[in-house]
């Protein structure tokens, strides 16, 4: 299916993305940004509408790097991810690691997300200094941020979430997140009308995991009222401090 970037979604998309980096600050003129693929249709998003033509945004150059976690069985997944970038012009890196297995391993049963994100994140930072890169972006969106406060909140035992722009390594480098004012459901809608070769989450923990749990029980209460995610996503924004211990 051919990508029509000329639609009402893709501008609407264009329209809030750009909204998110200039309210926030994620990229300046002469930055060069790593964006995370991980394969599924969220990052293919990001990486399209960050490489289209910008309006507000100051020019940036861009490359795209995907850390394969080399789940046995699906040894494929790199290159039908490499090919999407090569089909779509991007300079970008692919690379095989043994993460997954070694995260979901015996020694480490408890926590293998902890573990799967640490080390996959470690070599995406190693990765962006060496490219030259100052800014990673990774494709969170609103549902994420919204999905990350109840987890904070339940199981974390503090009251926070991810950050749209996040400075690391003493300001060297930024993590942003371009996508954080976008529904979920709309940049799904999106990729389906690229027609992006998107890979399944290999990851063995997923379908049982407590985002998925979050994601459900807010799935759940949107049957009664259908403003639950927006009404968490303005109260994030009108927090009183003088009426929490």
């Amino acid at each position: 299916m051919p990508i029509r970037r000329q639609s009402k979604l893709y501008h609407h998309l264009k329209k809030w993305l750009e909204k998110a980096i200039l309210d926030h600050r994620m990229i300046e003129e002469g930055d060069r940004v790593l964006v995370g693929i991980s394969g599924g249709a969220d990052s293919f998003v990001l990486l399209d509408l960050l490489a289209s033509s910008m309006i507000f945004t100051p020019k940036f150059s861009l490359a795209a790097v995907h850390i394969d976690l080399g789940f046995e069985g699906h040894e494929g997944d790199a290159e039908i991810i490499e090919g999407e970038l090569k089909k779509r012009g991007h300079d970008f890196i692919v690379e095989k690691t043994d993460i997954g297995p070694l995260a979901h391993s015996d020694f480490n049963r408890k926590n293998p997300c902890f573990l799967c994100s640490r080390l996959r994140r470690k070599r995406i930072f190693e990765i962006a200094d060496a490219q030259g890169c100052n800014q990673i972006a990774f494709a969170h969106h609103r549902d994420d941020i919204i999905e990350t406060l109840l987890l904070n909140l339940f199981y974390g035992r503090e009251i926070s979430t991810m950050k749209p722009s996040q400075s690391i390594f003493k300001g060297a480098m930024h993590i942003i997140r371009p996508l954080a004012y976008l529904e979920e459901e709309l940049i799904k809608k999106y990729a389906g009308e690229c027609g992006f070769n998107v890979v399944a989450n290999r990851c063995p923990t997923s379908k049982t995991s407590r985002r998925l749990y979050i994601k459900e029980l807010l799935n759940s209460l949107e049957k009664e009222n259908r403003q639950i995610r927006h009404n968490i996503w303005t109260a994030m924004h009108h927090v009183k401090t003088d009426y929490l211990l």
